[in-house]
């Protein structure tokens, strides 16, 4: 049985008509009868788990919702991507291009996930964060604030990026690291262990910072430089 149907009120987006739908069945917090968002077509959700789309939320062209993801508030789906497991989508937050949300990740305020990018595990982006182009996030990681993770960039474990920090092209950002302000982790560049990079700092080229070291203000470490404990800062 069909746990759902597109109903005849409807709403434009991108020159797009989508449909609200309305559930057909009683399933997870979810009974007979009651209306939820919007969808262009019934291969946008699942009949199968508990998924629903919640709200105003939209999800179109050839996005899915599947298993027991919740899509709400005013959260866009759309693209070719997908929101699976338990994921959660909602705020502002957009999910576009062929980028996956999979697994407890949460995605909210006006954050944006795109391009090839993968969010799972626990990982959370939040506030006005992105994460585009093949960047992984996953594990207890999270990007928050103006942060953005782009490029073939990794942030796992319980690593966090936030404020108006940029990890991009091979980076990697683990361990319980904390990478925020202005800083910038980009090339081959490993940050990892109990580090915190903020301010204007630069970590790129093959430069590895681990253990507890701190680098702070408008300092540069890059090469083949390793620096595992101290401060550093300009």
């Amino acid at each position: 049985m069909k746990k759902f149907e597109l109903t005849d009120k409807t709403t434009k987006v991108e020159g797009r008509t989508l449909f609200r739908i309305r559930a057909l069945k009683d399933f997870g917090n979810v009974k007979a009868g009651d209306f939820g968002g919007f969808v262009e077509k019934e291969e946008n959700l699942s009949h199968l788990g508990y998924c629903w789309i919640y709200g105003d939320a939209m999800v179109f062209r050839n996005a899915r919702v599947l298993e027991n993801a919740r899509v709400s508030g005013s959260a866009r789906v759309y693209g070719n991507s997908g929101v699976s497991g338990n994921a959660h989508v909602f705020g502002d937050a957009k999910v576009f291009g062929v980028a996956e949300v999979s697994e407890n990740a949460l995605i909210c305020g006006t954050a944006k996930v795109l391009g090839n990018a993968k969010v799972s595990g626990s990982a959370f982006v939040r506030n006005s964060a992105r994460v585009s182009r093949d960047a992984k996030v996953f594990g207890n990681a999270g990007v928050s604030g103006d942060a953005k993770v782009c490029g073939y960039a990794w942030v796992f474990e319980y690593a966090k990026v936030f404020g108006k920090a940029q990890v991009y092209d091979c980076a990697e950002v683990s361990g319980n690291a904390r990478v925020y302000g202005n800083a910038q982790v980009f090339g081959d560049a490993k940050v990892y262990g109990d580090v915190e990079v903020y301010g204007d700092a630069w970590i790129y080229e093959n430069a590895k910072v681990f253990g507890d070291a701190i680098v702070c203000g408008d300092v540069n470490v890059s090469g083949d430089t390793q620096i595992s404990d101290g401060e550093w800062k300009s």
